[in-house]
């Protein structure tokens, strides 16, 4: 590493977020050198502290995975002396980030015209479910109401199969990735004019911009585009597990997957000679690979396959992909001792600087453990502490 300076050093980020969309995006910026101040409410706190899989001892492997290099501290905004700290956190900061439904950061007070009065060169970014206004900017934002709502719900590699979730929380992850850009580009706008603006990224907008391709297609064509739909690509099962294969972005996909397989060449064969033919007889080719490829391994058809340089995989678990070399070798698990020494093991950053790796500053924090260490670093005596505490404005 030439240099010890993180990309963010000196950026403070105040940071109301919970759950995924919000903390997804405050713990990037956290990781390449941010200061994100948690701001948590009396009582339970980040909804994930204690919400869905919350583990025995209190601590939640979904807000371990989302909330590392943040300091924390509890406020009630309720009171007049919680949203004292609130100001006075906002005039030094240089982000304030939430992902509440439109309207309750203006209620608390915190909205972009106040933070924009109390500091015209912050930064207000806001995530939501549907976007600050519409006809939809009053419900409740969540990953599956994103994926049912724009569309991706519906959009299944077997049309025949019924409606699902995708069981990864797709819509949260990318509108957070949606909205560290946002707040990137803000900074650089900021660096040019000294000027502070609105970030506003959406569950749904995110998700219809994942669809880009297809979207795409049908607004000009007003045609399907379903890449699991091409006639030589697919999941295909073997003597012992699945693959996957790719039979496509070369001359002749289907020769090279017949030569793999040791078949004869399909594709000289009038039916399945040119695109469309394939496409018509779809089932009927997908049934001849399936059979060869139920007679032996998955890693006996995958050399075989790559020797052909035809794009193929096997179908792992998480817990596999977890333990794959690939994994060790781009080091992507994450380990660090948390407040009591205890070993967290969590996914780290995929994005890889050259010059300035990214670095755990900080484990995910106790509830309220840096309020007091936060309000020394805005000069507030013990004395008005104390009183803050006993009336119950912070924690």
């Amino acid at each position: 590493m030439q240099g010890s300076t993180l990309p963010l050093d000196g950026i403070r980020v105040i940071d109301f977020t919970q759950v995924m969309l919000g903390p997804s995006c405050t713990q990037a910026l956290g990781d390449f050198g941010a200061d994100v101040v948690k701001v948590e409410r009396p009582g339970g706190g980040d909804l994930s502290r204690t919400g869905v899989l919350a583990a025995t001892g209190g601590d939640n492997p979904i807000f371990l995975a989302l909330n590392r290099n943040k300091r924390g501290i509890v406020v009630d905004l309720t009171t007049p002396a919680g949203r004292e700290v609130i100001a006075d956190l906002i005039r030094g900061a240089d982000v304030v980030v939430s992902n509440f439904r439109p309207g309750v950061m203006e209620r608390l007070g915190f909205g972009a015209q106040a933070v924009a009065e109390l500091n015209p060169r912050a930064i207000w970014a806001a995530g939501s479910g549907f976007g600050a206004s519409g006809p939809y900017a009053h419900k409740g934002g969540q990953d599956i109401l994103g994926q049912a709502y724009s569309g991706v719900m519906k959009r299944l590699a077997d049309p025949s199969h019924p409606v699902t979730i995708y069981a990864t929380p797709i819509a949260d992850y990318t509108a957070g990735l949606h909205l560290v850009q946002g707040i990137l580009l803000a900074l650089l706008h900021r660096e040019r004019t000294g000027v502070g603006q609105r970030v506003e990224v959406s569950l749904y907008d995110s998700m219809l911009a994942m669809q880009m391709q297809e979207a795409t297609t049908r607004l000009m064509y007003d045609q399907e585009l379903n890449w699991a739909l091409m006639p030589l690509t697919g999941c295909f099962p073997t003597s012992d597990s699945e693959i996957v294969i790719i039979g496509a972005f070369k001359e002749n996909p289907l020769a090279d997957i017949c030569r793999a397989l040791d078949l004869p060449d399909l594709s000289a064969e009038e039916r399945f000679a040119t695109l469309d033919g394939l496409r018509s007889n779809r089932d009927e080719i997908r049934g001849i690979i399936g059979a060869r490829l139920r007679e032996n391994s998955s890693a006996h058809f995958l050399a075989a396959l790559e020797r052909e340089d035809v794009l193929c995989g096997p179908v792992r678990t998480l817990d596999e992909a977890l333990h794959d070399p690939q994994t060790e070798h781009n080091r992507m698990i994450l380990e660090f001792e948390d407040q009591d020494g205890r070993l967290i093991r969590t996914i780290a950053p995929p994005i890889h600087l050259s010059e300035v790796p990214s670095l755990v500053r900080h484990a995910p924090p106790r509830i309220g453990e840096h309020t007091i260490e936060l309000l020394n670093d805005l000069g507030y005596d013990d004395a008005k502490i104390e009183t803050m505490r006993a009336s119950g404005a912070i924690r």
